[in-house]
């Protein structure tokens, strides 16, 4: 799988905040960082994108296993996307605009079903 954070490398892809739903991320991959033992539950990571603009946009961000089949967001304010999220009159969003934006759209991914398919391949 492509490292999630090599998003940070992609070009920028401006897109309007208000046109979010129109963003049809696929997932591109997820990665198992440790895999858990006796004392240690599962983390990794996981890359979702999309084609743009001929421009790939791309979200990513770090996951943990909180018991078995229940995997959720390590740090919520910890997306990464090359995404420069614009209001209506075409001015960058603040970083609080955009957070509350990219949660709305990995709320609607099927993340926590990849994520644990990849743990079951994993195990």
């Amino acid at each position: 799988m492509t490292p999630a954070w090599i998003v940070y490398a992609w070009p920028t892809v401006l897109w309007q905040a208000s046109s979010t739903p129109e963003l049809q991320l696929v997932h591109l991959g997820t990665r198992v960082l440790n895999f858990g033992d006796s004392d240690c539950l599962c983390s990794g990571q996981t890359l979702w994108g999309a084609a743009a603009q001929e421009r790939s946009a791309g979200v990513a961000w770090d996951w943990v296993e909180l018991q078995e089949g229940v995997v959720a967001m390590a740090d919520p304010l910890g997306l990464i996307t090359n995404l420069k999220l614009l209001d209506s009159r075409g001015e960058a969003l603040s970083n609080l605009q955009v957070a509350v934006q990219l949660h709305q759209i990995v709320h609607q991914l099927p993340w926590q079903t990849e994520v644990n398919r990849v743990l079951h391949l994993a195990a």
